[in-house]
């Protein structure tokens, strides 16, 4: 036996050999089972709880939803849809404490992508309830130019006509003009993207702007009621009579239901019956209205007058009431309507309505906003030259 045992021993080395590494194989094998299982495990618990995370947001129950989010991200830490959704609720939950937090999940998914448009867009939205103008254009604009999902051309003029949102809001007009000029180029042949438009340049009161885009969704397509409606009010807003008249009998026979657009035509056929400085009328005619309207402008004077407790004939007044200087100027005009007539009297006309139009604005300033054919005049006196047209 003795001989026989130094034989046996290296014999059985490369056994043992084996037996260990396949023991250890196996043991590796299972402990990676069991990581592997542990790894899905946690990713089903993290799918579970971020389900009910949306339906905390879906109920506006945030608190819950922020809670869910942060189980869910320790289930799976890497996950950017988890991290980018519970910015989003930090975002939105309505707590000024949050932002920080949620900016703080932003910029670390923006460093680690930062052309992703989604995150950029989140980022912009942060910015933008913080009121900062320099920060929400920049993020927005990162978004409007980076990388989308699916869809880019849409996503990028949601996301512009968003920040057009926010600088009218801000009451940033200069950029939102720009903003504004570079959607209109951007837009596909779609009425209601067009409508859309309009309304952002009729909310920067930029008329001209939202009647070319009612204008184009009247062009692909004629019978729009709210593209006529639309055309109808930003023609009058800018003055231009002639074709506001036109596009609001338009809308009322499209849509009998709409009161706006009838209103606006009743103001719009006062304003043209009324306007002396209208191209298409006679003299005759153009001397009947000047009457009609230094008449009205003495009515509108003297009841402005009672209101406001003012004596148009005493000089007891308060020196700050210009409401008898006006009266006097009034008294100086009367007799020049028989004037009208000469020849000679060219400049006539222009200086009798001037003092209307001085009545007319400052009894407006005074005691309020004027009705009907003092609004006519009132309106004929800030849009004296589109009125001609």
């Amino acid at each position: 036996m003795r001989w026989k045992l130094p034989k046996l021993v290296p014999r059985s080395a490369p056994i043992i050999l084996l037996v260990l590494t396949l023991a250890a194989v196996s043991g590796f094998a299972a402990v990676s089972h069991l990581v592997s299982r542990y790894n899905l495990n946690q990713q089903a618990r993290g799918r579970r709880l971020y389900a009910q995370g949306l339906a905390g947001v879906a109920t506006e129950r945030y608190d819950d939803a922020i809670a869910a989010f942060r189980a869910a991200l320790t289930c799976d830490p890497t996950n950017p849809q988890y991290q980018l959704t519970l910015a989003r609720t930090l975002r939105d939950s309505n707590d000024p404490r949050r932002l920080d937090e949620a900016e703080s999940y932003l910029l670390a998914l923006w460093q680690r992508a930062p052309q992703d448009a989604a995150v950029n867009l989140a980022l912009a939205r942060v910015a933008a309830r913080r009121g900062s103008i320099e920060d929400a254009t920049r993020y927005f604009h990162n978004a409007m130019y980076g990388v989308w999902a699916s869809d880019p051309d849409a996503n990028r003029n949601r996301a512009r006509i968003e920040l057009i949102e926010f600088l009218l809001k801000r009451n940033a007009r200069a950029p939102a003009d720009s903003e504004l000029i570079a959607l209109a180029a951007s837009l596909p042949a779609s009425p209601a993207a067009h409508l859309q438009a309009g309304h952002l340049f009729e909310q920067a009161q930029d008329y001209a702007g939202a009647l070319a885009q009612c204008e184009v969704v009247l062009r692909l397509d004629p019978g729009n009621a709210a593209a006529l409606a639309g055309a109808g009010e930003t023609a009058y807003r800018s003055g231009n009579y002639v074709l506001a008249q036109r596009y609001l009998r338009m809308a009322a026979n499209a849509n009998p239901e709409d009161s706006a657009s009838r209103q606006l035509l009743e103001s719009t056929d006062l304003i043209l019956r009324a306007n002396p400085f209208h191209s298409h009328i006679s003299d005759a005619e153009r001397n009947r209205r000047i009457d009609a309207a230094l008449a009205q402008a003495e009515v509108r004077l003297t009841r402005c007058a009672q209101q406001a407790n003012v004596d148009l004939n005493s000089t007891a007044n308060p020196p700050a009431s210009p409401l008898p200087g006006l009266q006097a100027r009034w008294l100086l005009a009367k007799p020049d309507l028989k004037l009208l007539r000469s020849p000679a009297e060219t400049d006539l006309p222009d200086a009798i309505m001037d003092v209307v139009f001085q009545i007319e604005q400052q009894t407006a300033a005074t005691c309020g906003p004027p009705q009907t054919l003092d609004l006519a005049l009132l309106l004929i006196s800030r849009k004296r030259e589109t009125a001609t047209q």
